[in-house]
């Protein structure tokens, strides 16, 4: 089911008015409403932002920090049980560069992004169109994400560089 864009307005608005960290069986029932497949228990602070007219899957136990943006113009897929901290970003869209044109940003496209079970975003992350992010994954704080990664890893830096490879248990 796809995000209905004046249904997240409401949403949006609704929002404001709400405490940032309570009230979340309201606001999986609100998100659900707008389209979104919300698991349970997810708990969303109000002012996380969400936009686009694409899919949002939300896996059970997922916690969205403060002042994330998700914008989904295609599918965003985050798993179970993920840790979203503060201040990140996780857009779908991007453009085709075209520099014979009157603006390098070309025709805009859209890509999926999915984010594995059990993951940790840290603090002002950005996860760019077309990645995945393997399960059990840590994405440290401010890291761009603009290549898929495997799963057990920590990943830090601009771009984002794998600093360690965790073992399985």
């Amino acid at each position: 089911m796809s995000l209905s864009s004046w249904k997240l307005w409401c949403y949006r608005l609704a929002m404001r008015l709400m405490p940032e960290t309570s009230f979340f069986p309201l606001k999986r029932f609100m998100l659900r409403w707008c389209g979104a497949r919300v698991g349970k228990n997810v708990r969303i602070c109000s002012s996380a932002t969400f936009l686009g007219t694409g899919e949002l899957i939300l896996g059970a136990d997922t916690w969205i920090g403060h002042y994330c943006l998700i914008i989904a113009s295609s599918t965003i897929t985050i798993g179970g049980k993920v840790d979203i901290a503060p201040r990140v970003y996780i857009g779908t869209g991007t453009h085709i560069s075209n520099f014979d044109g009157e603006r390098v940003a070309g025709p805009g496209i859209n890509q999926d992004i999915v984010v594995g079970d059990g993951c940790w975003i840290g603090a002002c992350a950005t996860i760019l169109p077309g990645v995945s992010i393997g399960q059990m994954s840590i994405i440290g704080a401010g890291t761009l994400v603009n290549k898929s990664l495997p799963e057990r890893v920590t990943a830090v830096g601009v771009p984002a560089k794998i600093l360690y490879q965790h073992p399985q248990k």
